[in-house]
């Protein structure tokens, strides 16, 4: 008997340990329990949705309203039509566009978003998470990197989001973006990083380096951030690819980083110069100049008064690459040097004379004193404040090369320029200011007025 109950007991014993193990071991829906759902694209989130703004911009434009409209006449014809009627039949409509923007500093209340999120922008309101609203004012944008800073005044500090290192990113690392695709507030999407460095054609324009991520970015999420899996701020989204489907691009933070200081200090994006003009090189001139490399670009012009010269940087040499980027192309010239701002050292290796040196300058700021001069060779022109008393504003041109693309198509002295590309032209400094920033430019639009009559014509530049 008393044999019986000890392997009763025993029994008993194995029995209830296989039950514990059982139970410890069951998956937690057995149990009535559930997974921690915390996750870190969770915690991320939370902790970075209040530095997430939902941005709504106004701006004005000009609809043709055809007289004959009802009357059974094709709508082939309102151009025609348009040519006759206007400005009687023009008519003002508001229009409104939705985007995003993410707060980068608490204390001055400072908003990083696309450019093309508040261009051409009368009124910019801002809102936040907590439903807050605000007026916003334009510290500084740049149509070329597609970057503008805010600001907003608020009466105590904001939550702003943390800068991450968009210089060692993965592929194949998860990625958050945020932003109001179609108005809908604080949208959430996660994908993973699908290459970096892609360079996006455009209607009418290239924009390189960017991050491509699997998550597609609509219309709305322009300007949101682009986070990593520890909630930091990696990159910009923009949804300026029409044919991105399932696809979505971003501006990689450290490329943003530059631009955001300039904007802050200066109101736009201070360009380095060191005094080079450079062209495209063509295989029969690398093979002339022993180049093993078929690429780089030709210096044709270097200014003496500028830090390439000063280092030695004569016409004729070759640039196969400027730091670790390559340069094949007199846009990749452009491109790489866009990085680049006042006081930084650009590494310039050089093809001279068949062996490779490596040459480092300083960057400057263009000096502005070398405008007038730049124009006429851009230009042909040179030209004048207006008098006082005149009722516009601009500049009078005073003198015309009369072999310059402008007098070819029939500009001549006494013409005002009122407009390039960007910037109105007021007064000379303004003239000098443009002058500067669009020097590198193939082309530039001009509002030239002739008596009341304004005109914008596209002027190519005379790189000489």
């Amino acid at each position: 008997m008393p044999k019986l109950k000890l392997q009763i007991n025993k029994n008993f014993i194995i029995f209830s340990f296989s039950l514990f193990i059982l139970f410890a071991c069951a998956p937690s829906y057995i149990l009535g329990s559930q997974y921690n759902r915390e996750n870190a694209v969770v915690k991320a989130v939370r902790m970075v949705s209040p530095a997430v703004v939902n941005i709504s911009s106004e701006y004005e434009v000009k609809k043709y309203i055809n007289p004959f409209s009802g009357y059974g006449i094709d709508p082939f014809f309102d151009s025609f039509f348009k040519d006759f009627f206007e400005p009687g039949f023009e008519r003002k409509q508001k229009r409104t566009s939705l985007g995003s923007g993410v707060i980068i500093d608490g204390e001055r209340g400072l908003i990083l978003t696309n450019e093309h999120v508040i261009t051409k922008s009368e009124k910019i309101t801002v809102v936040l998470k907590n439903e807050r609203k605000f007026d916003a004012q334009i510290v500084g944008s740049d149509s070329d990197f597609d970057l503008a800073v805010l600001r907003i005044n608020s009466n105590k500090k904001l939550s702003a989001i943390e800068m991450g290192n968009s210089d060692n990113l993965l592929i194949g690392e998860t990625v958050i973006a945020i932003g109001n695709p179609f108005g809908f507030s604080n949208t959430v999407t996660t994908g993973v990083i699908s290459a970096i460095n892609r360079n996006i054609r455009t209607d009418n324009r290239i924009f390189r380096n960017f991050i491509q991520i699997d998550a597609s970015i609509n219309p709305g999420n322009s300007g949101g951030p682009l986070l990593n899996i520890n909630g930091e701020l990696i990159g910009i989204n923009t949804a300026i690819y029409a044919n991105a489907h399932g696809i979505g691009f971003a501006i990689p933070i450290n490329k943003a980083k530059r631009i955001i200081s300039d904007l802050v200090q200066y109101g736009e994006v201070i360009q380095a110069w060191i005094g080079i003009t450079a062209e495209n090189l063509n295989e029969k001139a690398a093979n002339y100049l022993n180049l093993t490399e078929k690429r780089g670009v030709y210096i044709t012009k270097v200014n003496r008064e500028g830090p390439a010269y000063k280092k030695g940087i004569r016409e004729g040499d070759i640039i196969l690459s400027i730091g670790n980027k390559n340069i094949s192309s007199r846009e990749d010239y452009k491109a790489v040097m866009k990085n680049f701002t006042d006081g930084d050292t650009v590494k310039l290796n050089i093809w001279r004379n068949g062996k490779a040196i490596t040459v480092m300058v300083k960057a400057k700021v263009f000096p502005i004193k070398l405008a007038e001069g730049l124009a006429y060779k851009l230009l042909g022109t040179r030209v004048e404040n207006l008098n006082r008393s005149s009722a516009h504003k601009g500049v009078v041109i005073v003198e015309l090369n009369r072999y310059s693309y402008l007098a070819r198509i029939g500009a001549r002295p006494g013409d005002i320029i009122r407009k390039i590309d960007e910037i109105t032209i007021r007064n000379m400094n303004d003239f000098k200011k443009a002058v500067a920033k669009y020097r590198q430019k193939r082309s530039v639009v001009i509002l030239l007025q002739r008596g009341g009559q304004g005109y914008y014509i596209t002027v190519k530049l005379e790189h000489v």
